[in-house]
């Protein structure tokens, strides 16, 4: 993404559409995205009426606040329902669970220009399966290009843990999710770490989330509201990173090292692509308000 399309996503709620209490407090939450659940969290049952419901959630929606609707599987019964469903809302995204190749988001966007919904609807894509795991770079290669709609990668690592077996600790996830950046950045795309499922341990979870910002993640996905201040913290800039960004931006912009590829600040190098990093950290500051 570009400064000039950035938008925060430091701290995203999962909110199941059959919780009426919590989803009557999206207004009141200071996260950056809200995902409006119709797959995990809800009954079989409950689907269709949790579906009926979007329009109405989305309807009352808080601009500041992203949000995003997770539907069903679109190989599972529910799930061609709910994205067209979906779409006629108009959210800001539309998080597809169980991808495993790029001919799942091509699908997905092709049905949405099919039915006129307009470019702003995005999608996003869970990854928490081996095969999307293996394929992740070529699923993330649709990012380049703005006509198929992807826009975002979130991690589902309790999956991964319940697909391959490992241990439930985040050391075995690793590398996977070292690669699901890498593929992300690769296309273009942001990314979101996975869950923390203890959400009484905020101590533990703001380390999770601090690990998350230095592996290159854009922010947090949460599954209570206890959870957001703690990601909004350590996905925003630090006050040593910005005063670090706003000095060598001001030493570049000194009248003797105009044209100068590299020059040396507080004794050490500091390039031209350390400016354009200093720069994009300012500006993404601003929008946040740090």
């Amino acid at each position: 993404m570009t400064v000039d399309t950035y938008r925060p996503r430091r701290s995203v709620l999962y909110i199941p559409a059959s919780n009426d209490k919590a989803l009557a407090k999206i207004g009141t939450l200071a996260c950056d995205a809200v995902i409006i659940d119709l797959e995990d969290a809800v009954l079989a049952a409950d689907k269709k009426a949790a579906r009926d419901k979007v329009a109405g959630i989305l309807a009352g929606r808080e601009k500041r606040c992203e949000m995003v609707v997770r539907i069903n599987a679109l190989a599972s019964e529910w799930g061609a329902d709910d994205l067209l469903a979906v779409a006629k809302a108009e959210p800001d995204g539309i998080l597809l669970p169980k991808i495993g190749t790029p001919l799942d988001i091509l699908e997905a966007g092709d049905l949405l220009d099919d039915n006129s919904v307009p470019d702003g609807v995005k999608l996003w894509a869970m990854v928490e399966t081996p095969r999307a795991l293996l394929n992740i770079g070529a699923i993330a290669e649709p990012g380049r290009d703005p006509a198929s709609r992807l826009n975002c990668f979130v991690a589902g690592t309790n999956d991964l843990v319940k697909a391959t077996g490992i241990l439930a600790d985040r050391r075995y996830l690793m590398p996977w999710l070292m690669q699901l950046v890498l593929a992300a950045r690769a296309g273009g795309l942001d990314v979101i770490d996975g869950v923390a499922n203890d959400f009484r341990d905020l101590d533990a979870f703001a380390g999770e989330c601090a690990e998350g910002a230095a592996m290159g993640f854009d922010g947090k996905s949460l599954i209570h509201p206890a959870q957001i201040e703690p990601a909004n913290r350590a996905f925003s800039p630090s006050a040593e990173a910005l005063a670090e960004a706003r000095a060598i931006r001001d030493a570049f912009a000194r009248p003797e090292n105009a044209g100068k590829g590299v020059i040396a600040l507080d004794g050490r190098m500091v390039e031209r692509l350390h400016l354009a990093q200093a720069e994009k950290l300012l500006a993404k500051a601003a929008v946040i308000g740090a």
